[in-house]
């Protein structure tokens, strides 16, 4: 299994609306408003990397009001 950490930037005010988009995404585990530098951040584990990579450009990007991703693969040591 492949874990995936997404930052995420909304445009201000859709913090609420974006996070419960991201909550319906498939392999979302987890999502969190946060403050700092980054809006949201999301937890998402799938059977292999590629399907994180494809989710997050295919569907988290495509949500109305995210400006911008950042996303940090786990890794295995």
């Amino acid at each position: 299994m492949a874990v995936g950490y997404v930052l995420i930037n909304v445009e201000p005010g859709l913090e609420r609306e974006v996070l419960e988009h991201i909550r319906d995404v498939e392999y979302v585990e987890d999502a969190t408003l946060l403050f700092g530098d980054h809006d949201i951040i999301a937890k998402l584990i799938a059977p292999e990397l590629g399907l994180i990579a494809s989710t997050v450009v295919s569907k988290i990007r495509q949500i109305n009001g995210v400006i911008h991703t950042k996303t940090l693969a786990g890794a295995e040591i």
